[in-house]
């Protein structure tokens, strides 16, 4: 037998974006129940800040809005609308205190993310959400009926308007799998193939090199193309990663599917023009190896060295060298599994939806968060962007339930 409930708001997904969502239709006084298909909420949340939750960042607006490649259009108007000023009062109103880092990330004092997603989610609950776990959407006649399956049987909803936010396909075992682009699809909401985003890259090394697996490359460039970013890198066994890899897995990814490869260039020496590079390379060697000169002379890693050997025979010219490690072709041949990625790129199409994200092709739908097509590098950003479109969804939604006048 089918268990019946009805609400004003149905919102399926209980991380970043659909929380926020909540959060502000309960403050307009809905009445809001949050389905999620895992045992607890915002597991993706909390692995993310595991290691220290980035919430946001603290460069200037115009330059976070770029941020989001051919999307910064729609999402930046997002982020104008909730700013990652408003997500620092937003936490501190939870009692978490922030502040910025070195690098210009913002942090909870406590770095993690638990303390915030506690107290975020009691205040929720004091507030009239509620909440069901083991909760899996299962589709129904959107908006206005929607189905789920459940410990108990099958459960049927009836809501004035729905909000999707499923994330989108990596680490698919905390309750992201991607599995509703084929059900939205057939109403009528179409959706661009979901992608690794803030992922590493596979590169053929040989042997010898995969013996540096593991090794940090610390304050080096990556150059893609026109766009370049600095800081860690680390050598895998299969390849690459680290936050220098994610900052331009999307013009990585990108050249990989329109040419089948990507030659990225590698800057061992940022802070040294090629000029002062190739000064240092006129010292003497005398009977030292090539490997020991170099090592001496420009205090490059054994892993370095071999990298650098890797790329191709090393020039004997000190002007040669110094243009060589300055740029090492590094050949990237695919992105690492979309299970293991950060995040995703693709999903459902932007110009699908209306400015406050409802569904053109079903009205009262609203969607929010990852599962939309829009990516982001690391560094607070793809947060933020979760966050401000749990905000827009909600208003979307308010104004969809609020009869014109």
């Amino acid at each position: 037998m089918t268990a019946t409930l009805a609400c004003d708001v149905a919102i399926v997904g209980g991380g970043p974006a659909g929380l926020m969502a909540a959060d502000r239709l309960l403050k307009a006084g809905r009445s809001v129940h949050l389905f999620d298909a895992m045992p607890s909420l915002g597991r993706k949340f909390l692995l993310a800040g595991r290691g220290g939750l980035n919430l946001t960042h603290s460069e200037p607006l115009d330059r976070f809005k770029t941020r989001y490649r051919a999307a910064a259009p729609i999402v930046g108007a997002w982020v104008e609308d909730f700013t990652p000023g408003d997500l620092r009062v937003f936490a501190a109103d939870l009692g978490i205190e922030t502040f910025i880092g070195t690098s210009g990330r913002v942090f909870p004092k406590e770095f993690k993310a638990a303390p915030l997603l506690r107290a975020w989610l009691a205040n929720l609950r004091a507030r009239g959400l509620q909440i069901h776990v083991r909760h899996r959407w299962t589709g129904g006649s959107l908006p206005n009926t929607v189905s789920f399956e459940t410990p108990d049987g099958p459960l049927q909803v009836t809501a004035k308007a729905l909000l999707l936010a499923l994330g989108g396909a990596s680490w698919p075992s905390l309750g992201s799998d991607g599995c509703w682009t084929a059900p939205l699809a057939a109403i009528g909401i179409p959706s661009t193939a979901l992608q690794p985003a803030n992922c590493g890259f596979e590169a053929d090394w040989s042997p010898h090199l995969k013996g540096f697996a593991g090794t940090p490359f610390k304050n080096v460039a990556l150059r893609v193309g026109e766009e370049e970013a600095r800081g860690e890198m680390i050598l895998t066994e299969t390849g690459i990663e680290g936050g220098l890899v994610y900052a331009l897995s999307g013009a990585i990814r990108d050249r990989i599917v329109t040419q089948g490869i990507c030659t990225a260039y590698l800057d061992l020496k940022p802070d040294l023009t090629p000029e002062n590079l190739a000064a240092k390379l006129t010292a003497p060697r005398g009977s030292a190896s090539y490997s020991t000169f170099l090592k001496k002379a420009l205090r490059l890693s054994p892993a370095a060295i071999a990298l650098a050997r890797e790329a191709g025979p090393l020039p004997t010219d000190p002007v040669s060298l110094a243009g060589w490690l300055k740029a090492l072709p590094l050949p990237l041949h695919r992105p690492r599994p979309i299970a293991e990625a950060i995040s995703t790129a693709g999903g459902v199409q932007l110009d699908a939806l209306t400015p406050d994200l409802m569904a053109k092709a079903r009205p009262g739908v609203f969607l929010a968060g990852e599962m939309l097509d829009w990516e982001a590098p690391t560094g607070g950003y793809l947060l933020q962007a979760c966050f401000a479109s749990g905000v827009r969804a909600a208003r979307g939604i308010e104004g969809f339930l609020t009869p014109a006048v």
